[in-house]
C-alpha cells in the first residue's frame, strides 16, 4: 500500500471501510500447532480489491484470501473458523508451504455497511421515529418540505447515536428518493396526501428499493390505489407497499406509540434480511 491517505495497517482498513461503507472480513490467526510464519494472534483485512496486514504470506494467506471474498460474494454475515494445515504434500494452488504446522483462522465479516431507513416526513410520528431509529448502527435520512421541520432544537433528541443522521430539506421529497441507494427502507408519513402520493409513484418505480411502507387508513390507500393504476401501476406493483404500518396489534394513535410499532416492523424486517443471508460453514483444508 502506497500514499499517505492509503491505510497502512488492518486496525486503518476497518476503520476505511467503515467510512466508505464498503464490505470487508477480517482474518485472524486465532491458534498456531507446530511451525507457522506467523503467530497467533496476527490479522488482516480483506476487502473486496484490496488486502490490508499479512497473516503469513503464501499459500495460507491466499487461500484465506479467497475464503474471505466468498463470504463477501455470498453476503455472509456470520462469523467462520478455517483450519488449514502447512505440508509439504499438499497440492498447494499459490506456492508451496511445507512449515509442517497446523494453523486456524478465524474470518469475521465487518459490520461496514450499515442499512439505510428514510423517512418522509418529520412530523409529530416522524420525529418520535427519528428518536428510536437514531439509536440503531442505520443511516438514518430525515426528509421534509418544511424546512421548520429541521431546527436544531427539534433534532438534538437525535444527536449522539450509533446512527449517521442525513438531513434532507427537500421541497420536491420525491426528488430525494431518488438518490437512496439500492435496498434503502423506505416510511412515507409527510403532513400532506399529495406529497404521500407522488411518493408512491416513485417508490413503485423503483425496483431495487426494500419495505415500503404508507401511513394511513384503509380509506386513504383506497384512493391511492386508484391513482395509481390510472399512472400504469399494476396490481402486483401495489403490493410492494405496505399500509397501514406498524405491528398488528397495537392500536394506540399517539405519535409514540406509533412509532414505537412502526419501529419494532422495521427490526423486523432488517432481521429478516440478516437471517437470510448465504453465509458459508466451517472448512478444513490441507495445504
Amino acid at each position: 500500500m502506497t500514499g499517505s491517505c492509503e491505510p497502512a495497517t488492518w486496525l486503518q482498513a476497518v476503520q476505511h471501510l467503515h467510512d466508505a461503507a464498503e464490505p470487508g472480513v477480517l482474518v485472524t490467526l486465532v491458534s498456531v500447532r507446530g511451525h507457522a510464519p506467523r503467530e497467533a494472534g496476527a490479522k488482516m483485512v480483506v476487502g473486496a480489491a484490496q488486502t490490508w496486514d499479512s497473516v503469513g504470506g503464501g499459500n495460507l494467506e491466499m487461500t484465506a484470501v479467497e475464503r474471505a471474498r466468498a463470504l463477501l460474494v455470498m453476503g455472509g454475515q456470520r462469523p467462520e473458523l478455517l483450519t488449514l494445515r502447512l505440508t509439504d504434500s499438499a497440492a498447494n494452488e499459490y506456492g508451496r508451504q511445507c512449515c509442517g504446522g497446523e494453523v486456524t483462522l478465524l474470518l469475521e465479516p465487518l459490520a461496514t455497511l450499515r442499512p439505510h431507513i428514510a423517512l418522509f416526513g418529520v412530523g409529530h410520528v416522524g420525529l418520535e421515529l427519528g428518536r428510536i431509529l437514531s439509536r440503531l448502527p442505520i443511516h438514518l435520512h430525515l426528509i421534509d418540505s418544511r424546512a421548520a421541520q429541521f431546527a436544531s432544537e427539534r433534532l438534538a433528541p437525535l444527536e449522539g447515536g450509533p446512527a449517521s443522521v442525513h438531513i434532507h430539506h427537500s421541497p420536491i421529497p420525491e426528488l430525494s428518493l431518488h438518490d437512496l441507494p439500492a435496498g434503502a427502507l423506505v416510511i412515507i408519513m409527510t403532513h400532506d396526501h399529495a406529497e404521500d402520493a407522488a411518493l408512491c409513484d416513485a417508490a413503485l418505480r423503483r425496483s431495487d428499493l426494500g419495505f415500503i411502507g404508507l401511513i394511513g387508513s384503509s380509506a386513504k390507500w383506497s384512493r391511492f390505489g386508484e391513482q395509481l393504476r390510472a399512472v400504469g401501476h399494476s396490481e402486483v406493483d401495489l403490493r410492494r407497499i405496505t399500509t397501514p404500518i406498524g405491528l398488528a396489534g397495537i392500536a394506540g394513535k399517539a405519535p409514540a406509540v406509533i412509532a414505537l410499532s412502526v419501529a419494532a416492523q422495521l427490526v423486523t424486517v432488517l432481521e429478516r434480511q440478516r437471517s437470510t443471508a448465504t453465509f458459508l460453514p466451517t472448512s478444513d483444508a490441507t495445504l
